[in-house]
């Protein structure tokens, strides 16, 4: 995750640095090495994203919807920032990555979702009819594209769900490492 940057350069010739420290197999030990050392490309940055969550959980460089944006704004998915300044009652819809789930035992069937995007939080509220609409997304999907109402009560913000949709796959290999606190 960078820590040894200053001292090694990137990941990839850390990585591939390190691997050849180790010692060579008992065929080879005694053959000469005669080869120039290789200088390895940097990853790019997704790779190095992915790479931050899998080895921390985190990452300091931009976030993952960062780089998904474009394909965001063509869905027409607003930013967090957006939402805040959205009024009440509007149809909105958002993108974000999941980071917390509810559905107390003493609220009836609701469903309550935290989403992350670049910008900020996100709260979500499913009521029981939509979410037995959507469970299999709404409880498996990493990265949850939503369409609803917003609600706006003086500065509680939330975004009322009437449609899910699975967005995951756009996380590519960060989907697996990005996970959420379920809770019942």
């Amino acid at each position: 995750a960078d820590a040894l940057r200053s001292l090694a350069g990137h990941r990839r010739q850390q990585m591939w640095e390190a691997a050849g420290l180790r010692r060579a197999p008992a065929l080879l030990r005694g053959a000469p090495v005669d080869e120039a050392p290789l200088a390895l490309p940097a990853a790019p940055e997704g790779e190095e994203i992915v790479a931050d969550y899998q080895s921390t959980g985190l990452t300091l460089r931009r976030h993952p919807l960062q780089l998904l944006r474009p394909q965001l704004q063509r869905r027409r998915l607003l930013t967090a920032e957006v939402l805040r300044a959205c009024p009440h009652g509007r149809l909105v819809r958002h993108a974000g990555i999941v980071t917390m789930r509810q559905r107390p035992p003493t609220a009836s069937g609701t469903l309550f979702i935290t989403l992350e995007d670049e910008t900020g939080m996100v709260q979500a509220i499913c009521w029981p009819r939509v979410y037995e609409r959507f469970r299999a997304v709404l409880v498996s999907a990493r990265l949850l594209g939503l369409a609803g109402t917003w609600q706006r009560e003086g500065e509680v913000c939330n975004l009322i769900v009437g449609h899910a949709e699975d967005l995951t796959p756009w996380l590519g290999r960060l989907a697996p490492t990005a996970r959420s606190r379920d809770f019942r």
